[in-house]
């Protein structure tokens, strides 16, 4: 999974591209274990648009998104963000989520 800028995002949602953003914290303990079962989910769905980024570094994308916690997965699709998962409860759950946009 690759990390993206603010801009790098934007510009994947702006493009009409399917994808998630996930958001994170390095202190964040669950955030480490959403972040190990994202990537399984990107090594089985190696053509998805998947990135990340440390939230610290982008608070503006958590006011302008109405991120209200983390780990936070931003699903979006055709210049829209289509939901936001906070409880990523298991691998097989994420994949299917991702699998079916």
């Amino acid at each position: 999974m690759k990390q993206w800028t603010k801009e790098e995002f934007l510009q994947k949602l702006v493009s009409g591209e399917k994808g998630a953003f996930y958001l994170f914290t390095p202190m964040c303990g669950t955030c480490q274990v959403a972040s190990k079962m994202l990537s399984i989910v990107s090594e089985l769905l190696p053509e998805f648009s998947l990135g990340k980024a440390d939230l610290n570094y982008i608070p503006e994308i958590a006011e302008d998104y109405q991120v209200e916690s983390v780990p936070c997965l931003l699903i979006f699709d055709r210049q829209m963000i289509k939901e936001k998962i906070y409880a990523f409860q298991s691998v097989p759950y994420l994949y299917e989520k991702l699998k079916q946009l």
